[in-house]
Formats: C-alpha cells, sequence, structure tokens
C-alpha cells in the first residue's frame, strides 16, 4: 500500500492563521495548530504533486532539534501529541475530528504557544554558500570590500569554504518569493538594537551547539536558518521549524570538498531537475516524475536518520 501524499489540510471550524508554502497554522484561541504538509517548493514556487513523508519528517526532525537545543532557548512547543492535539481542535469548536483527521495529522502536528514572531530570519552561515556566495563574488566584481552585510570576512575563500567563524546574517521573511539578505544595521532598525543583540546571541549559540552535535555524526551544518518569537510574557523563544532539510544546508563531511558546490541532503536534487527544463520559474510549476519524488523522499529520510540515529516511523 503506498503512502498517502498530504498537500491540502482543511479543518472544519477551525479558521487558517497562516498558509505557507509548505505548513498550515490554525487558530486554535490560545494556541496554534502547525500542521507541515508533504508539499515542495523550488525556485519559490509550489510544485503541484508532493513528497511523501516530508511533512513528518520535517515536524518530527524539528521536534528532535527542540528537545536537543532545550537549555540553549526555550521553544513553542507545547505538544506533539495526537491525542492531545485533537482534544484542542474539539475544545476550539473544530468539527468533523474523526479518525480520518487524526491519521492526517499523526506525526506532523504540532500544537504552539501563540507569540508575536520578529519579522526577521535569523540565519548562521559556517560556511561560504548559496546567497552568500554569490554576494561575495560581486563584491570582487565591484572592486569592493569583502564586507558581507556589514560584517568582514576573510578574502579570497572558494565555494562552499569554511569561514573563520560562523557569521550571522539577517534576512527578510517572507511568505511568498524570496527572502532578502540585509544588512546588520537594517535589522537593528527593523527590531532594535537590544533585541537584534540577543536574537544574534541565542542563533550563533544554536548553531554551536548543533554543528558540534551533526559533526559527530559526520554532517556539515553549512548554514541554517531560525524564526523566533516573543511571548506574552515577554520572553524571546524559538518557533516554527528548527535545523530540517529545508531550513539548513546539510552537507556529508566524508566527501566535503571546498570550491565548488557541495551534495546536500535536501531538495537541491528536485532543483537540480528543474534546471534541465524550460520552465521559467513562475507558477504554476512542473510535475516532478515519480523517480525524482522517489529519489528526494530518500534523500529527506536520510538527513532524518543521519541527524537522529533513529529510522522514520510512518
Amino acid at each position: 500500500m503506498s503512502t498517502p501524499i498530504i498537500t491540502t489540510i482543511s479543518i472544519t471550524g477551525i479558521p487558517k492563521f497562516i498558509t505557507g508554502k509548505v505548513r498550515d497554522v490554525f487558530d486554535l484561541g490560545d494556541s496554534l495548530l502547525m500542521v507541515a504538509s508533504d508539499r515542495i517548493s523550488a525556485f519559490d514556487v509550489v510544485l503541484p504533486n508532493g513528497v511523501p513523508n516530508k511533512g513528518k519528517v520535517l515536524t518530527q526532525m524539528s521536534l528532535f532539534w527542540f528537545n536537543l537545543l532545550k537549555d540553549v532557548t526555550e521553544n513553542h512547543v507545547i505538544s506533539s501529541d495526537t491525542n492531545v492535539i485533537m482534544d484542542a481542535l474539539v475544545a476550539a469548536g473544530a468539527q468533523d475530528v474523526d479518525e480520518k483527521l487524526g491519521e492526517q495529522l499523526d506525526g506532523r502536528s504540532l500544537l504552539v504557544q501563540k507569540c508575536t514572531a520578529f519579522p526577521i530570519e535569523c540565519v548562521v552561515r559556517g560556511y561560504l554558500a548559496g546567497s552568500a556566495w554569490k554576494d561575495y563574488q560581486k563584491l570582487f566584481s565591484h572592486g569592493g570590500e569583502v564586507n558581507l552585510y556589514g560584517i568582514p570576512v576573510q578574502v579570497g575563500l572558494r565555494e562552499s569554504e569554511k569561514l573563520d567563524e560562523p557569521i550571522f546574517t539577517p534576512a527578510t521573511k517572507a511568505v511568498s518569493g524570496h527572502d532578502e539578505n540585509i544588512s546588520v544595521a537594517e535589522a537593528e532598525h527593523i527590531v532594535g538594537q537590544s533585541d537584534f543583540q540577543e536574537l544574534r546571541e541565542l542563533s550563533k549559540a544554536i548553531y554551536a551547539q548543533a554543528s558540534s552535535y551533526a559533526a559527530e555524526r559526520g554532517i556539515i551544518i553549512a548554514d541554517t536558518k531560525f524564526e523566533f518569537g516573543r511571548t506574552s510574557s515577554g520572553k524571546i523563544i524559538l518557533i516554527d521549524e528548527v535545523l530540517t532539510p529545508d531550513s539548513s544546508r546539510f552537507w556529508d563531511s566524508a566527501v566535503y570538498r571546498p570550491g565548488k558546490p557541495q551534495p546536500s541532503f535536501d531538495k537541491q536534487f528536485v532543483r537540480d531537475f528543474l534546471e534541465t527544463l524550460d520552465w521559467d520559474k513562475t507558477a504554476p510549476g512542473p510535475k516532478l516524475p515519480d523517480d525524482v519524488v522517489s529519489k528526494t523522499a530518500e534523500k529527506y529520510s536520510d538527513a532524518y536518520h543521519l541527524i537522529t540515529g533513529s529510522e522514520m516511523t510512518v
């Protein structure tokens, strides 16, 4: 029996708080229900077919990291227990709360605290890759100093090379479209200097602990992004997802070689396939072939296994 792919989630009687590229967030009054679908996006376009169990991998991996990092920072998770979630839905006035809904939500849902999200992405980079590598190259082509988003970095780095020390490079948040890298000064203006400093220190502390753990398992966390929110009591906590293949660049340290792009445990396989098509990278996106879907599912599952040491139970 094939694994059902969940790309659309609706709960009768409960309004959607946010519909993201992957997650649907429902407003339960005193809390939120965050459900990770199996949708996959590339080049900021949600593709028509999903990847089996992707939402479960993202949720279960986030839970693993939330638990591992609880001594570094508090997080927004109230419960991942499906029975607790179903009871919360009934209490919030949901209709048709039945076994079928429970099966859809199981393993891919988190009941979380409500808080006010900070309007920036908190990106930490330990290696020069992705958009940072492109922006780094532009500094040389225009004769500028090597000052990346207001942060000095060493001269003469190659693609994928390790930085002397991890850097915090904030970005704007986009529900649709591209997040954009911004300078430290711009981020300080958006959130305020005091909060910016706390977000930066928290992000770097999380990255340091996570990178140390991953290195023991043969994984390089090249870069990652975090989201934070402020609770009603004023405390800053970690929210959304954390250190998943959707929010992070994971490399195999055994095959890591600087000076070129690295194989990664994420949806790069999908991007590489799409680059072979005559597609202008605007919606609607093309349907993925079965072999690309299955290979992508395998990469997400491999990432979970390598990081947690466990197999996904579905």
